[in-house]
């Protein structure tokens, strides 16, 4: 059972660094969004969403009204006054807000129409900056980022027959794909390794259970034999009381109660059961 209290021990904990980056809601003096010293905005939104905080608590509000207001005109998202603009950016940002249920607000529904224009040739999301070099790993689209797509997209309805979207499963099938090429891809270089293998929560990047999570509100996804692979081997990370044990916890979390290293989180427990009701739909 998920405890109240720990909820509101570890927000008092996030908030506590809400002026760290030298204004408030997490962000920079000069206005970024991104700086994670020792968390961003975009990143206290994604935190907040798993701890049940009510819409309009004002840490809350703030923190989406900053991130509301870099989403330009065209729907990409600056995250900093200056500086290139890349779909993770969009992709980071709309995330964190449809999380806290800002799906319908205009503002992120022509960013997520940008996304949806915006996709590569093999139907995911990538970002042109070549940290590793151009090699022939790098000519497919960003694991992480789609993942975070394909999260907003669903959160939004798109993944469930939106007369707005005729078919988000080319973006599914790179993820698919991914479990068994394994191999590093993208020009961020994202593999399925033995870090992305160790359960991680809160869900804020490529791992192994944010994949299963996202993918299992994705009918095509829930009938792949790769998918129920990963499924599987999710559910071997279970104790044998059922409860989602974390292995690895971001390390600037590592004080949160719903995250606390090797222990059973409640909280991360729930959101298997979760997977667990979207299997069921078929």
């Amino acid at each position: 059972m998920i405890n109240d209290n720990e909820n509101q021990a570890d927000l008092a904990q996030i908030l506590a660094t809400r002026h760290d980056n030298g204004a408030d809601f997490w962000a920079t003096a000069d206005g970024r969004l991104g700086i994670e010293k020792p968390i961003s905005t975009l990143t206290a939104l994604m935190i907040i969403s798993e701890l049940a905080v009510p819409r309009d608590h004002e840490a809350l509000q703030g923190a989406a009204e900053l991130v509301l207001g870099a989403i330009r005109d065209d729907g990409r998202v600056r995250i900093a006054p200056k500086g290139a603009i890349y779909p993770c950016h969009t992709a980071h940002a709309v995330t964190g807000l449809c999380r806290n249920g800002y799906a319908s607000h205009p503002q992120v529904q022509l960013a997520l129409d940008y996304l949806l224009a915006d996709r590569y040739d093999d139907g995911g999301w990538r970002c042109n900056k070549f940290i590793y070099g151009h090699g022939p790993e790098t000519d497919a689209s960003n694991p992480n980022v789609t993942l975070l797509a394909l999260d907003a997209f669903r959160l939004a309805g798109f993944h469930a027959g939106s007369n707005r979207i005729s078919d988000l499963d080319r973006a599914v099938e790179t993820l698919l794909d991914h479990w068994t090429v394994k191999m590093p891809v993208g020009p961020c270089h994202y593999g399925i390794g033995s870090l992305f293998m160790q359960v991680e929560y809160p869900f804020l990047r490529y791992n192994l259970f944010y994949y299963v999570y996202v993918l299992s509100h994705y009918e095509k996804a829930r009938k792949d034999k790769r998918f129920n692979e990963a499924l599987i081997a999710l559910q071997q990370k279970l104790d044998d009381q059922g409860r989602m044990i974390v292995e690895r916890p971001n390390r600037k979390l590592s004080k949160l109660a719903i995250c606390q290293k090797g222990k059973p989180s409640a909280a991360a427990t729930a959101r298997y059961l979760e997977i667990i009701r979207n299997m069921d739909r078929d």
